[in-house]
């Protein structure tokens, strides 16, 4: 435990670089104990808090420039990734999609204050063609809110803070270990809540042969197509799928979904995360037949099936 209090004490800034940095890329490591830490080690030792913000909010915005760049390069093939090994289960669902389409670059503000949006919403921001100039700004005061709220909350508190790190070091190699379980009990609930959404999100799909079937059939059902207008725009789509941007779109559809008999909901992930959710939403407001196309439009297009464009 001495060596980890060392380790705070003498390369603090470099730990709360690599910690921020780790976990904005994604990985599940905690940024914020870092920082509160380091933070109130800076005041009992009366230096300043400055640096401490400066280089927290840094390393998320160089972090979030990653996703952002990896956005505008290959879009949708990174979402796709993201949402299949993710360990946030908010990430990729329609809702992350919605509001960046209706507030923009804006919304990066306060994009690392909700659970899932903040890796989805930079990459959105490069996929989207949100300029360089503009997601730097909004991204960079978002940074800089979240990490000033570490900060803050390790200057406030830190005879607290000091107390927790004076317990531990009393505990010695126990006190290590009892780090080491808090971790591992992050990460475990992590885990939990993505699985817990999934068994949630598990409903009967149609894959892509019974899809096409209906369709060839005369028999088409109402399809929904719930991934971003960009995406839409640049691959195509399902013959006849309805864009929805939100679930308040769903009113907006040319045929009234009340008429239908059946409703398929597709997007880009790979386990359907985003048409999962529309499609329980769905069946909530009544619809009884409702399912999510199993692969998605990726499914469909490497069937060889015809794809729609403008």
């Amino acid at each position: 435990m001495d060596a980890l209090l060392h380790l705070i004490q003498t390369y603090g800034l470099l730990v709360v670089f690599v910690s921020v940095f780790l976990d904005q890329g994604g990985l599940p490591v905690p940024a914020y104990p870092p920082i509160i830490v380091t933070a109130a080690i800076a005041v009992d030792q009366q230096q300043s808090l400055w640096p401490i913000l400066l280089i927290a909010a840094l390393a998320a915005l160089l972090a979030d420039s990653l996703w952002y760049l990896g956005g505008r390069r290959i879009g949708a093939a990174l979402l796709r990734l993201m949402c299949k090994v993710s360990l946030s289960p908010d990430s990729c669902v329609l809702m992350t999609r919605g509001v960046y389409a209706r507030w923009g670059a804006p919304s990066l503000v306060v994009a690392k204050f909700v659970p899932g949006f903040a890796a989805v919403a930079t990459t959105l921001a490069g996929e989207t063609g949100t300029s360089a100039r503009r997601f730097a700004f909004y991204d960079g005061i978002g940074a800089l809110l979240w990490a000033g709220l570490a900060v803050a909350v390790g200057a406030v508190f830190h005879e607290a803070v000091n107390d927790v790190l004076d317990s531990l070091e009393t505990l010695g190699r126990y006190g290590l270990l009892l780090v080491a379980a808090a971790i591992a009990a992050f990460v475990g609930y992590k885990l939990l809540k993505r699985r817990l959404f999934l068994r949630e999100l598990r409903m009967a799909r149609i894959t892509v042969p019974e899809l096409y079937r209906l369709l060839e059939d005369g028999n088409g059902p109402m399809i929904l197509d719930v991934r971003s207008q960009p995406q839409r725009d640049a691959s195509g789509w399902i013959p006849g799928a309805v864009f929805v941007a939100s679930l308040a779109d769903v009113s907006l559809a040319d045929v009234p979904l009340e008429r239908r008999d059946e409703v398929i909901v597709y997007c880009d992930c790979p386990n359907e995360a985003s048409a999962a959710t529309l499609a329980r939403e769905l069946r909530r407001r009544g619809f009884k037949r409702v399912r999510p196309l199993a692969g998605g439009f990726e499914a469909w297009r490497e069937h060889g099936h015809l794809v729609a464009h403008a």
